[in-house]
């Protein structure tokens, strides 16, 4: 049951919507421009491939079917899903692990080997993915982790690390040093202060890039095209293809899958959301 000071806090929020109605009309537009793609996706996933050019693309359809998800299922996309899930994972937690105990290390640790380090990372971001590909390609084949699920897990990695230390040191930088001088009093080493300061104080910044991480390595088209050839190893991204050769012009069928592959996307940016948007703007106050 709302209290008085909630309701009060209500009316104030749609007195100020109607009040200056320009923010929130351009961001209704800009909802139902991001929205519609995945809106079409979903309804036409529900149409026959028969009835795919009948009625409104903007409507549901009359007869709504599940068979296009039954067949994508029926063709194994459960493999893939879980192929995207293991390489995700892994990589997402060792991009964190690595960037947050370098980031430790160039943001409390002054010298010059911690600033060279630092250089060093933001210089990663400036190779670009395809103009290493043949490299990466050639040292995966020796290391004999071709067409295995555990050859995609390193380049991700490797550039992931970049950008999560940057906006991870930006981070630990903004944490007042009383803070840590207090807990140098008290005796507290680096493990320490890693553990019971940093980590906590740092999970805005922390969600913020397993999010971001989580997504570039799940969408990812590339390092599976090149990395990978058998079947029983593609991701998501690149098994979508196969759906397309197999369903030929059937466009509920694709829909269906393309949907599916979305899907844990949306559920995880609907449950983070907040604290992505903390994040991306956390630790770059100064």
């Amino acid at each position: 049951m709302a209290t008085g000071g909630d309701a009060a806090v209500k009316r104030s929020r749609v007195g100020g919507m109607f009040a200056n109605p320009i923010p929130f009309l351009l961001g209704l537009v800009w909802f139902v421009i991001a929205f519609y793609p995945v809106y079409y996706m979903f309804i036409t996933s529900l149409r026959t491939r028969a009835g795919f050019l009948s009625g409104s693309l903007w409507l549901p359809p009359a007869n709504p079917t599940l068979e296009n998800y039954a067949g994508v299922i029926e063709n194994g996309i459960g493999l893939y899903f879980l192929n995207s899930a293991f390489v995700t994972v892994m990589s997402v937690v060792l991009i964190v692990a690595v960037s947050f105990l370098a980031a430790y290390a160039i943001a409390r640790i002054r010298g010059g080997v911690a600033q060279l380090t630092f250089r060093v990372f933001l210089l990663g971001l400036a190779i670009p993915l395809q103009a290493a590909i043949i490299p990466i390609y050639v040292l995966i084949v020796r290391i004999g982790l071709y067409d295995t699920l555990y050859g995609l897990i390193p380049p991700q990695v490797a550039f992931g690390i970049p950008l999560t230390v940057l906006i991870l040191v930006n981070f630990i930088r903004d944490i007042p040093n009383e803070l840590y001088d207090s807990m140098v009093l008290d005796g507290s080493g680096h493990l320490r202060m890693m553990w019971n300061l940093v980590l906590p104080l740092s999970r805005p910044a922390i969600i913020t890039v397993v999010i971001y991480n989580a997504l570039q390595v799940w969408n990812n088209f590339l390092f599976p095209l090149i990395l990978t050839q058998s079947s029983n190893i593609q991701t998501l991204p690149l098994a979508l293809q196969q759906f397309q050769g197999q369903y030929g012009v059937n466009v509920p069928g694709l829909m269906a899958a393309v949907f599916l592959s979305v899907l844990p996307v949306m559920m995880l940016y609907l449950i983070a959301r907040r604290q992505l948007l903390g994040g991306l703007t956390a630790g770059f106050g100064k």
